[in-house]
């Protein structure tokens, strides 16, 4: 008899060695090289010809932040990977013991049902690992080109990717293990991500609870990771989905356990994962570690903000689709949310997209409350939301600090990068793959 930790490792080694004999991962593998190649040929070209490449343009400062001119483009290859391959991965991995009558053999060992699970989404996070190469080979060929790497805000863009392939990991095995048959588990989980995009669709017509809500779907938490913004709450949402998945995985893979008994087990890990999520959606602390400082006020605004003690109130009379509630919600309140959590936005409209309204004689009114002061304002830019705000405050407006981000151009085209992704990668796949199978030949 085995002890409990010589069998996990080789439980974890016997999962390596269904990963690796997987069709599925190598397919993945295969996949993403020319996915990433794609979007990082064309990034560079962008930023190049931005830059001035074969033209006579000196470019303008934002235009040259490598976050969201190189790194957002390239890493949403990942995204693409994770929601439409990695899934049948991590199912193939999950239902193939049960396929072939393998877990009950593993069963009979005494070993917890979630360390099980833990062995095969361990393996599976090291199988994402290493298809996440591919991006890390194209920011070895940037700095090669002598562009800027600022490593807070990559590690930031990779965080949340891998976050994101974590609940792809937990998410498929939920389904594989609640389901008997692997297509099943596949639509499935392919529902489940399309709910997802539906919810973010719903919250840009109708704002509200929806809005909210659509905060913390796997789209929006990359989008925001893209951007160099770590918020504290999707990160503990995140990884309670992730435990919630697992966990429910690990319940349902006891085949010898009762239904009813499973069932309920499994509501009340939807309980207290509703709950951990509920109390997460509390928390406001959150880091910028763009070079930029994409997401923050200048540090002069920031600290005449931090002064201000009362809770703000603003009234925005915008419809969900008008785009100046966009700028507004994206190039101010998001970021006086962070400086202020007192803050309370309420946004008034009668229609969706606010093309009848423009008559109304408040339309378009952004209302300002603090203690027993109210001003109105017309504008949406940070600019005129600080204004607005130091007004009814009585702060004195802070003298601007010329250290504003100049952005790094570089006017260079993606040289070498189509013979790695498009030649080299693929043919290191297909002698991997080969190497194996000869191997276990």
């Amino acid at each position: 008899m085995r002890s409990h930790r010589s069998a996990f490792r080789w439980l974890v080694s016997k999962e390596w060695r269904e990963l690796v004999s997987s069709r599925a991962w190598w397919v993945l593998l295969l996949a993403m090289g020319p996915l990433v190649g794609v979007s990082f040929i064309s990034a560079v070209r962008v930023y190049g010809e931005a830059s001035g490449l074969n033209g006579t343009s000196a470019g303008v400062g934002e235009a040259f932040s490598p976050l969201i001119g190189i790194w957002a483009p390239t890493f949403s290859a990942c995204e693409l990977a994770a929601a439409f391959l990695l899934p049948f991965v991590g199912i193939r991995l999950v239902s193939g013991d049960k396929q072939s009558g393998a877990l009950k053999m593993e069963l009979q060992h005494p070993m917890p049902a979630f360390a099980r699970i833990g062995a095969k989404a361990l393996v599976l996070f090291a199988g994402w690992l290493v298809a996440f190469s591919a991006p890390l080979a194209a920011i070895l060929l940037w700095r090669s080109y002598g562009g800027s790497v600022y490593p807070p805000e990559v590690a930031t863009v990779a965080m949340g990717h891998l976050l994101n392939a974590g609940l792809t990991i937990a998410l498929a095995a939920a389904t594989a293990s609640l389901t008997e048959h692997p297509s099943t588990a596949a639509i499935l989980t392919l529902s489940v991500t399309v709910g997802t995009w539906i919810i973010n669709f719903i919250a840009a017509v109708n704002g509200g609870v929806w809005e909210r809500a659509a905060g913390y779907t796997p789209t929006a938490m990359v989008a925001e990771f893209q951007h160099g913004l770590v918020r504290l709450d999707v990160t503990l949402v995140a990884l309670a989905l992730i435990a919630a998945g697992l966990t429910l995985s690990a319940i349902w893979i006891r085949l010898g356990v009762t239904i009813h008994r499973r069932v309920y087990e499994s509501v009340a890990v939807a309980a207290i994962a509703a709950a951990a999520i509920f109390a997460c959606a509390f928390v406001n602390t959150s880091w910028d570690t763009s070079e930029s400082r994409a997401n923050s006020f200048a540090e002069s605004d920031e600290t005449a903000l931090r002064q201000i003690r009362l809770p703000l109130q603003i009234e925005a009379h915008l419809a969900p689709e008008d785009p100046r509630r966009f700028d507004l919600e994206h190039r101010a309140i998001g970021k006086l949310r962070r400086v202020m959590p007192k803050v309370q936005v309420n946004y008034v409209s009668a229609t969706s997209i606010g093309l009848f309204e423009q008559t109304s004689a408040h339309y378009g009114e952004i209302w300002y409350e603090l203690g027993d002061r109210k001003t109105m304002s017309r504008m949406t830019t940070a600019e005129g939301v600080l204004e607005a705000i130091y007004s009814i405050a009585g702060v004195p407006v802070p003298v601007e600090k010329d250290d504003e981000f100049r952005g790094h151009p570089l006017a260079v085209p993606p040289k070498g990068a189509a013979t790695v992704f498009y030649g080299i990668w693929p043919a290191a796949i297909v002698a991997g793959l080969f190497f194996v199978r000869r191997r276990r030949a």
